[in-house]
């Protein structure tokens, strides 16, 4: 489904991906593992269309997407929910959960999308006329998935969904990315609990310094020593 060959970018004179080469299937679910700084999160702005890239190409579903605007980006299935969950404070979850969708034209498919995301976060169904800046970290972040599900994408982009999070909320938060692939969409995942982003995936990728130096099964790179050492506190 999503294809990345070779591919660099960085901010001003600093280079943070150095040649990087990923691909993710449909219906997997994907973790990008590594240390602050290894170029996680600029893999997944690259990939929304947030940060050009220098060189290389970005694939999906076989089409060249490099360089292309974020809204073609969305119009073509992928839904980005950033680190630090980005909603927007001043408008309640019900105005929210609409901006997710505003690509949309399908009234009848919003509808009933936004009675499904209600459905999996009853909370934000309690809240739905409250404003977001005044939520909790854990609603926020279910609204920022809530969000990315109402464009109905094909893939969806997860930047640290456990960050700041009480570990009680970070359970539920994995339990409902889980639910996601295991309903048909595609997810990559980047995520500083390695351990629980390993256990988690399909198939994963660790990142040095813009560059990948494993790959394997979740399974897999927890038996690595090297991962076991630097990452896993082993």
């Amino acid at each position: 489904m999503l294809e990345i060959r070779d591919l660099v970018c960085g901010y001003g004179h600093v280079t943070a991906l150095k040649g990087l080469s990923i691909e993710v299937h449909e219906g997997q679910l994907v973790a990008l593992v590594g240390a602050n700084g290894a170029g996680k999160s600029t893999t997944l702005r690259a990939i929304s269309g947030l940060v050009p890239a220098r060189a290389g190409t970005i694939r999906l579903g076989g089409r060249d997407i490099t360089g292309a605007e974020p809204r073609r980006i969305l119009a073509e299935g992928i839904a980005h929910c950033p680190e630090g969950r980005r909603v927007f404070p001043q408008m309640n979850v019900a105005e929210n959960l609409a901006m997710g969708a505003y690509l949309r034209r399908d009234r009848a498919g919003i509808a009933a999308d936004l009675d499904r995301i209600y459905g999996e976060f009853p909370r934000l169904a309690e809240r739905r006329l409250q404003a977001a800046g005044t939520l909790s970290g854990g609603e926020q972040q279910m609204l920022a998935i809530g969000r990315a599900l109402m464009a109905r994408p094909r893939l969806v982009l997860f930047d640290e969904p456990s960050l700041g999070l009480a570990p009680n909320i970070v359970e539920r938060m994995f339990a409902v990315i889980r639910g996601i692939r295991e309903a048909g969409t595609t997810v990559l995942l980047v995520e500083q609990n390695a351990f629980a982003a390993l256990e988690l995936c399909d198939y994963a990728y660790l990142l040095e310094t813009g560059r990948i130096v494993r790959e394997g099964t979740g399974q897999a790179l927890i038996a690595d020593s090297h991962v076991r050492e630097a990452y896993l506190g082993a």
